[in-house]
């Protein structure tokens, strides 16, 4: 007796912020199962690669970005039985994080590829059970704002305190008080390190630039409180 069909896939969250919305990428699919519905991008793992060399793989096929240029991360596993009508297929999705990044172009099994609003994501319906993995993915990154660094992913190499309290605002989809958010940020040990320069491109008086400093967790997680 033989074995049923079976396959990996990579599928990946990625995110950015365009204008004062969170995006998510999104691609068409150009091929069946769910000819042209969107999903998130993605692909099926190669004989001769591991699944971070896919997920890396993925994302310069569906964005241009070298490796090592996004910040990206495993996210989980998803291996429902019927997840994929073709056969059995256990997905690994990783989650990508950068600031401003290009516009997408659709890879090869993809007829188009956008960047899509996540607050308008919600009430779509993705292909396959990508609407969980999309979920998940953006909780994770909510959630690990509140105790890494990992808001200084969407910013640019150096960014005002300013820039930073609009990746928490965007993600967090809140507002928060900028004197204690700045008192915060600047507080908090090993999250930034000032540069000694200055920029006047929030407007208004000179901010002072920032680089991402060498802590890896915050503790005590505070920022959102």
């Amino acid at each position: 007796m033989g074995h049923p069909p079976f396959a990996v896939t990579v599928d990946l969250v990625v995110l950015t912020l365009t204008g004062d919305e969170l995006c998510a990428l999104v691609v068409r699919r150009g091929v069946s199962p769910y000819l042209g519905e969107w999903a998130l991008p993605g692909g099926f793992v190669r004989e001769d690669e591991d699944l971070a060399d896919a997920a890396r793989r993925e994302l310069a096929e569906e964005t241009g970005l070298a490796p090592g240029t996004v910040h990206i991360e495993q996210l989980g596993g998803y291996g429902a039985p019927d997840r994929d009508p073709r056969m059995r297929v256990v997905t690994v999705a990783y989650l990508a994080l950068a600031p401003d990044l290009p516009a997408p172009r659709a890879g090869t099994d993809a007829a188009e590829a956008r960047w899509a609003p996540v607050r308008a994501l919600r009430q779509e319906h993705l292909a396959f059970d990508h609407d969980r993995i999309l979920a998940d993915g953006v909780e994770r990154a909510r959630a690990k704002l509140e105790y890494s660094p990992l808001a200084t992913a969407f910013c640019a190499p150096e960014f005002t305190v300013a820039e930073l309290r609009r990746v928490y605002e965007l993600v967090w989809d809140t507002r928060l008080d900028p004197r204690n958010f700045h008192r915060k940020v600047t507080g908090a040990e090993g999250l930034l390190e000032p540069t000694g320069r200055t920029t006047t491109r929030d407007g208004g008086r000179p901010a002072r630039l920032y680089r991402r400093g060498r802590a890896e967790l915050l503790y005590p997680p505070m920022l959102r409180s």
